[in-house]
């Protein structure tokens, strides 16, 4: 990979999280790690009552969410995680996968004890967030996905091609990056090559998304990197935007879908309207698809 390319794909992932660190959140009220399939997996809880697990998008931690934990632990009990080989979490002898991420993320609810919880994943933890509802439904309540996408075509081109160049190399320019004074245990070199072998394959699960009955947000940004025809069809197969719903909205989708203006990919867990969107929805009736 030449050198310029590297420096692209490095200087992304900063524009992505360096915005958010000067927001990282106060210290939090518990920290733990648990024993979870070979994994130390990290954990952060805030806040007392509901509880809502929050998921990180990739190559970043729970820092990526600058204040946001903080402010939504006002109102129910917020577990941030940090999933495989991010962040405080250290890698295993394991690829990367969703579904095995998803299946971790049940492992800590039911190492914390509970039995279900919210949950609420960005990018990479969008999708882990929703294999967790597909692969484990029961212990899922309400779930909202920011800038996720369900199949691997709902990325730009220009972003997928960024993945495809995603390996060992642009790991190695991390070491220099700011975000190995805030993580400076992260493996780079192992984490961009299991990314890059992530993201480069290929997945479509518009069926099972179809077949999903919990209440779900779907939040993107107005200028996101996903490709627009893509966030209408995500909300398409949850039974939105297919029909008038009435004057009393009577014939709406259970599902939502928030565009949260002013933002894109990059900045969009820092929108000051982010917060109140996530709460509404928590708070309001469990609708079914």
């Amino acid at each position: 990979m030449r050198l310029r390319t590297i420096h692209v794909i490095a200087a992304a992932f900063l524009a992505l999280l360096t915005p958010l660190y000067a927001q990282i959140p106060s210290t939090p009220a518990r920290i733990g790690y648990a024993p979870i399939d070979g994994l130390k997996m990290y954990y952060e809880i805030r806040g007392s009552g509901d509880p809502l697990v929050l998921i990180h998008g990739g190559v970043g931690g729970i820092a990526m969410f600058g204040n946001l934990p903080d402010t939504l632990a006002r109102h129910r009990q917020v577990i941030a995680v940090e999933l495989q080989g991010h962040g405080r979490t250290a890698d295993i002898d394991r690829p990367f996968s969703y579904e095995a991420m998803a299946d971790d993320i049940v492992a800590l609810l039911k190492y914390l004890g509970f039995p279900c919880s919210d949950v609420m994943g960005y990018s990479l933890g969008g999708e882990v967030a929703l294999q967790t509802a597909i692969r484990h439904p029961e212990t899922v309540r309400k779930l909202i996905l920011v800038s996720t996408t369900f199949s691997r075509n709902g990325w730009y081109p220009e972003v997928l091609a960024q993945f495809d160049q995603m390996g060992p190399s642009a790991g190695e320019g991390m070491k220099q990056s700011p975000l190995n004074q805030i993580y400076p245990n992260v493996n780079w070199v192992a984490l961009f090559t299991k990314l890059g072998d992530l993201e480069r394959k290929p997945y479509d699960w518009s069926a099972s998304v179809a077949s999903l009955k919990m209440s779900i947000l779907l939040i993107f940004a107005d200028a996101d990197a996903i490709r627009q025809e893509h966030i209408i069809e995500f909300y398409g197969l949850l039974g939105g935007g297919k029909r008038d719903a009435g004057l009393d909205g009577s014939r709406r989708a259970a599902a939502q879908l928030t565009v949260l203006p002013g933002a894109t990919h990059y900045n969009i867990t820092a929108s000051p309207i982010l917060p109140d969107v996530v709460t509404n929805f928590l708070d309001g009736p469990p609708g079914a698809h």
